[in-house]
């Protein structure tokens, strides 16, 4: 298995559709970004949930799992399970974001996410990134929807249990629906984790990479 390890980290950029997608598709990969990076400029977009008690959440949430970075948090309100009748505002709002950041890497829905909205995300994602690495996170729920990701990113047993344990804290507007737990969530990382010879990881989509080896 080769390791991959980014030149420099300066700035990352995170798109979600929904409040909460985030930090459910790659909470744990935050954490080890914000703890081995203080200073990360970390700028966010997410669709959905804007005016609302769930924007208020996932302000809160961001800044506890993006704690010591430069975190900037954008929450339009297309409204939820809509954003495909929104192709124009969601794309424009995706333009206008991306003129105010040059992130080293950019996360994503990954594209082949069962719900419309994620995938929506996804495919303009790389329109306006063109040049640059894209990873598609993955949201448990309940479709069966689960990709075989490409890229692995091991995390320490205790980085994947507060990464559970904030999703408690930070939503609590999700605490009734039957996946949004401890066992789910651990359960997928541990899986994940077994596929890279790791105790627990996260799971990335690729879409596309340039390969340097010296000869250009």
């Amino acid at each position: 298995m080769i390791t991959l390890a980014p030149a420099r980290l300066t700035e990352v950029a995170l798109l979600g559709a929904h409040c909460d997608d985030i930090a459910i598709g790659m909470g744990a990969t935050l954490l080890t970004l914000a703890h081995g990076n203080p200073g990360l400029r970390v700028r966010a977009l997410v669709l959905s949930g804007g005016g609302t008690a769930r924007a208020q959440e996932e302000h809160a949430a961001l800044e506890r799992f993006c704690a010591g970075t430069a975190l900037e948090l954008t929450v339009l309100d297309v409204p939820d399970g809509r954003a495909p009748a929104h192709w124009d505002r969601v794309k424009t709002a995706l333009a206008e974001f991306r003129r105010g950041t040059e992130p080293d890497i950019v996360f994503a829905p990954q594209r082949g996410d069962a719900h419309q909205d994620h995938r929506l995300l996804a495919e303009l994602a790389t329109t306006e990134f063109r040049d640059h690495l894209v990873l598609g996170y993955e949201i448990l729920k309940w479709e069966t929807d689960t990709p075989r990701p490409a890229v692995l990113h091991p995390v320490a047993p205790e980085i994947a249990a507060e990464k559970a344990r904030l999703l408690a804290e930070c939503y609590p507007s999700q605490s009734h629906r039957d996946w949004f737990d401890d066992a789910a969530f651990l359960g997928l990382a541990r899986i994940r984790g077994v596929q890279c010879h790791t105790g627990y990881a996260e799971g990335f989509e690729l879409t596309k990479a340039v390969l340097d080896l010296g000869g250009v």
